[in-house]
């Protein structure tokens, strides 16, 4: 897949890479498994053999991911209000909700500066930011910090290894088990411990 989306790309007109690049960026959010992460890699490797720009790359990438995270916010709250707070559904409890808003309110700023790091929840930490309410403009900057981070590395590793598909591949895929096994490992663990302190509260 990564050697067509380099073929087709570098054969279009920059201007219209920049847009694919920002639309793959804004549509990941939205969309988990659209290869994002690949698309801007393997755009960033067109830097050195096209007029493409580092800045530029990493700016529209990078405002695309936080706009598209941003769509998810405003998705969330507006379910929150409409659809989740007014009791239409039955199988999700006030009780859940108050327990969300107050762990959101609590880890959710550092969530969202971690969410770019993390593949497979970027979509769930956005829209249940937006669920919380948690302040709309701290959300979009720390969204835009995480975004210009993780973007800052994908484009380096893209200038790096070139076209070097086998490379890029290899090195993406890897992180993305890594990071989806620790993540994995984390929610185990804090489900394992809200089991343990809800069987200590009913014990009692």
């Amino acid at each position: 897949m990564l050697e067509e989306i380099i073929l087709y790309i570098s054969s279009v007109d920059v201007v219209w890479l920049y847009c694919i690049l920002f639309f793959f960026a804004f549509i990941e959010n939205i969309f988990p498994p659209s290869p994002s992460d690949v698309v801007v890699v393997a755009g960033a490797s067109l830097i050195a053999s096209t007029s493409l720009g580092f800045i530029p790359v990493l700016f529209i990438t990078s405002i695309g991911s936080s706009l598209g995270f941003m769509l998810m916010y405003y998705l969330g709250m507006y379910l929150s209000e409409h659809v989740l707070r007014s009791g239409k559904l039955k199988f999700i409890s006030q009780n859940s909700i108050d327990k969300t808003d107050k762990w959101f309110t609590k880890y959710g700023y550092k969530l969202i500066i971690a969410n770019r790091f993390m593949p497979g929840t970027r979509s769930v930490i956005s829209f249940f930011s937006g669920v919380s309410e948690l302040d709309k403009i701290k959300t979009f900057v720390y969204a835009t910090i995480s975004a210009f981070v993780w973007n800052i590395l994908l484009v380096y590793l893209g200038m790096s290894v070139g076209n070097n598909i086998e490379l890029i591949d290899y090195y993406l895929s890897t992180y993305s088990n890594i990071a989806l096994i620790i993540t994995g490992i984390i929610l185990a663990i804090w489900l394992i411990r809200f089991f343990i302190i809800k069987n200590r509260k009913s014990g009692k």
